[in-house]
């Protein structure tokens, strides 16, 4: 029988020995398994590497005129592909693909950003700084993962959009609206005004513009009401659509363009053009800021007042937000019916008002009772449109402007949104709009121009 002393020793030795065959066979595992997923700052290192490889490359081919977008791409693939292959560095398919596609993204497109940009079912992509990036989908927000490597990545794509249509945006001039190739609106706010870094918020519009039949299937607005707001416009009645940030103002505003007669010419004011006209006689006018040296700035008011010089048929102005708004009035009194024009406002009493102010902004000194006149005598529908508690945007009042009753404008609602229907379980409102019952007044005035309009379309007991 063995002693003590020999029992502990020959523990000792399996202990040692135990320990010795777990570090083997846990080396052998990991040379075994596959390579783990690099660290993010690994992969940033190396994306650097290949982006600035690539643009050594390639240089100013980046910037040939005579090169077309297809011709780029396919360059910048080309490239892109050989860069990698060019670095000795085992990766799975999958990281490969991602990082090619962010190098593709930030040259070409707009770095992080470009996958929601491209994504149909957004409506909007706001950059709250490098780190932050959230989208609106089917009317809520949601922060989505995805940032710009730091503040300097953010204000390269953000000078990358302004500088394609002649804006800049520096510390002298830290705002800048501005719009992509597709006519989304884009704005951005850089510091010292945006004091947690670069702002930049865009707003999508489809490169297939809603038509009306998109509109009433989406529950903005009744085909009964598509049908009459369809006659107003074809009558040339002068149309204001108001209605808060977000609303879907200019979507709006772009159907009720669609339905201007195809042989009329027609021309567009906007501070950055994103209205989508199919007709073939359309002339685009777009507004201009200041230079570097604060000279030669071109305002909404004087083009609309050029406008007038154009022989238009008829006047679509994008937003009438300050004293633009006088010249509007005058165009619309003066011979130019049918314009169209969108106005931010709370309700369409609270619509008038606010033209009231814009038009003292013009630094006229006019009673309010004139510009009261003006207003009644020009303005001949309000379209308010609002984004509700679910997200969904709609129509809520169609209303005449009908005349002065005092010193008072009066107003009559055609159509109006019924919310007493309330909202079904997953929070998605039942309301519709309906119309009131009463007949518009302008019918006589739609009748001198030949547009007929069923009666039937203002019973009650339908939207």
């Amino acid at each position: 029988m063995s002693s003590l002393a020999d029992r502990l020793a020959a523990a000792s030795r399996d202990r040692v020995a135990t320990t010795v065959s777990t570090d083997a066979m846990s080396t052998m595992s990991e040379r075994r398994r596959p390579a783990e997923k690099k660290p993010d700052n690994d992969y940033g290192e190396l994306k650097s590497k290949v982006h600035n490889t690539l643009l050594q490359q390639l240089g100013p081919k980046l910037y040939d005129a005579e090169l077309t977008q297809g011709e780029l791409e396919h360059m910048v693939k080309g490239a892109l592909q050989e860069a990698m292959q060019a670095e000795d560095i085992l990766l799975p398919t999958g990281e490969r693909t991602r990082i090619s596609q962010e190098i593709s993204d930030d040259i070409l497109g707009y770095g992080p950003i470009e996958p929601f940009l491209r994504d149909p079912d957004l409506t909007e992509v706001m950059v709250n700084g490098s780190d932050s990036i959230y989208i609106e989908r089917a009317g809520r927000l949601l922060k989505v993962e995805g940032s710009f490597n730091d503040e300097a990545h953010l204000r390269r794509t953000i000078d990358k959009i302004v500088s394609r249509i002649g804006r800049r945006v520096d510390e002298s001039s830290p705002m800048v609206d501005a719009r992509l190739p597709d006519g989304s609106r884009v704005n951005a706010v850089i510091p010292p005004l945006a004091v947690d870094g670069s702002l930049l918020t865009i707003r999508k519009f489809s490169a297939d513009p809603y038509t009306s039949a998109d509109l009433v299937a989406f529950g903005t607005y009744s085909q009964r009401t598509a049908d009459f707001l369809a006659a107003c416009v074809r009558g040339r009645l002068n149309v204001i659509v108001s209605g808060s940030t977000g609303s879907g103002k200019t979507t709006t505003l772009n159907v009720l363009s669609s339905f201007i007669p195809p042989d009329e010419r027609i021309v567009t004011i906007e501070d950055a053009a994103e209205l989508q006209l199919h007709q073939d006689h359309v002339l685009r006018l777009e507004s201009r800021p200041a230079n570097i040296e604060g000279k030669g700035a071109v305002e909404i008011r004087d083009l609309v007042k050029n406008t007038l010089r154009m022989r238009p048929d008829r006047i679509v102005v994008g937003e009438v937000r300050d004293s633009s708004a006088l010249d509007m009035l005058q165009a619309m009194n003066t011979g130019h019916d049918g314009s169209l024009c969108t106005v931010h406002s709370n309700g369409p009493r609270d619509t008038l008002s606010r033209i009231e102010t814009m038009v003292l902004m013009a630094g006229m000194d006019l009673p309010i009772r004139a510009i009261r006149e003006q207003v009644a005598s020009a303005v001949d529908l309000i379209v308010h449109q609002a984004r509700l508690k679910d997200g969904s945007r709609r129509i809520t009042h169609v209303t005449e402007v009908e005349r002065m009753e005092g010193d008072v404008i009066t107003l009559q609602d055609v159509f109006i949104y019924d919310h007493s229907m309330g909202f079904d379980e997953n929070g998605r409102t039942l309301g519709r709009l309906r119309a009131t019952g009463l007949r518009p007044k302008l019918l006589d005035k739609l009748a001198h121009s030949n547009v007929h309009v069923d009666p039937m379309l203002f019973a009650m007991d339908g939207g």
